[in-house]
């Protein structure tokens, strides 16, 4: 294994920044943080740079070809909320130090017909029985629920399947222009998060509106996997929220662009433009656009106060797949674009480094990454400038290091 010394480096090891400016790496592995080079290592000059943990995007739908885009942008890890990647489908994957590791909810407990199915084309929903759609082998499960005994009868199914964590699906289709789609009622929510908890399983919740919102968490729910973007937020509900110990994943990009705010800005941006394809810039210059009369502003003010409560934040994109009509967001780029949201909406450039790295991690018992510390993951990200005090500077990549493999910045 090669042994490789980055000395000189201003290091933000996930939580803070550390005195010590050199990071020994041993093949896949962190063997130091401080003290002497080793003899013969091999040595990367990291001064006026600042080294920090590899990303996580906190919330995605994706696939090789986009792990591999993600990587570029130093996200070395992606939490799939959901899709196929679950454990079996994705061994190659771990092994693969070209593309971003990733770990999978599978599909969402939704009823039929529920949400996603708005998203797609009359004839091609998916629907009803719960059994492995054709085009999926393997026993990936498709868990339609409309009572508590289905929900909580998928969940040792889906943990047979592999999924890492559990979704929920609480959607009526009001931010996405399909007002009255089926829903989990409260009951079946609670069934089936209090049968995920019996298996040890960590539970999010998709839920972009307040109402929702308060359903999952008076279910018990981990985590939030949006943050609300139909109206203001209330005292109550944030309080709510904190008492519960749920974090929350805001994904202010998705919203952005659920409002018709495109990511053009981003993909102008010659360091977002050199990494990624063209269908992937024409998406990012796209946009949701399916609820105009949302209001941004509203969004950072839940996210402060999300923050202000104490909740743990994380940052997270919502990337899926390269069409204009899902646009707005990319994968990797739009991490990036999240955490400059975060600073926003009030949290230092600190928080929102720490909403990328170490906070995913934990909440996730991804305990092996997010930091810079010995015995951990070499997925690191090395970047010139301070992005502690600048959030903008994520994106002056000058290296990336995914299980001790070295990446320039191309």
């Amino acid at each position: 294994m090669t042994t490789t010394a980055i000395t000189h480096a201003r290091v933000f090891d996930g939580e803070r920044v550390r005195e010590e400016d050199t990071v020994v790496l041993d093949g896949p592995v962190i063997t130091a943080v401080g003290g002497a080079v080793p003899e013969g290592a091999v040595v990367v000059d990291a001064r006026g740079g600042t080294l920090l943990p590899g990303l996580f995007d906190a919330h995605t739908h994706t696939s090789e070809e986009a792990l591999a885009f993600a990587l570029r942008f130093g996200v070395t890890t992606e939490l799939e909320m959901q899709g196929a990647l679950t454990r079996a489908r994705r061994a190659h994957i771990e092994r693969n130090d070209a593309v971003a590791d990733v770990r999978s909810a599978g599909f969402g407990i939704t009823p039929p017909g529920g949400h996603p199915s708005e998203l797609f084309p009359e004839g091609k929903r998916p629907g009803g029985d719960g059994e492995p759609a054709p085009e999926h082998s393997g026993g990936l499960v498709m868990p339609f629920a409309t009572t508590p005994e289905q929900a909580a009868g998928f969940i040792p199914r889906l943990v047979e399947s592999g999924s890492d964590y559990i979704k929920f699906m609480v959607d009526d289709g009001t931010v996405e222009g399909h007002p009255g789609l089926p829903c989990l009622d409260q009951a079946t929510l609670n069934a089936g998060v209090a049968e995920a908890r019996r298996h040890g399983m960590l539970t999010v919740a998709h839920a972009l509106t307040l109402d929702a919102a308060r359903m999952a968490v008076e279910a018990g729910i981990d985590g939030l996997v949006h943050v609300f973007m139909d109206r203001p937020h209330t005292d109550e509900i944030i309080r709510l929220i904190a008492e519960s110990g749920a974090f929350v994943v805001p994904c202010v990009v998705l919203n952005a662009s659920m409002m018709g705010i495109t990511g053009a800005a981003l993909a102008d941006d010659e360091r977002v433009a050199a990494r990624l394809d063209d269908a992937w810039l024409t998406t990012l210059r796209g946009s949701f656009d399916r609820y105009p009369q949302g209001r941004l502003e509203d969004v950072l003010a839940t996210v402060a106060a999300l923050h202000e409560a104490g909740v743990d934040l994380l940052a997270g994109s919502d990337a899926s797949v390269p069409v204009p009509f899902l646009g707005g967001v990319a994968h990797g780029a739009s991490v990036h674009h999240e955490m400059r949201y975060l600073v926003r909406a009030g949290l230092t450039p600190s928080d929102a480094l720490r909403a990328a790295t170490a906070t995913p991690a934990r909440r996730f018992s991804l305990e092996d990454r997010g930091r810079i510390a010995a015995g951990l993951r070499a997925d690191l990200l090395l970047v010139d400038g301070d992005p502690t005090t600048d959030i903008h500077r994520t994106l002056d990549i000058r290296a990336i290091w995914r299980r001790g493999s070295h990446f320039g910045a191309k």
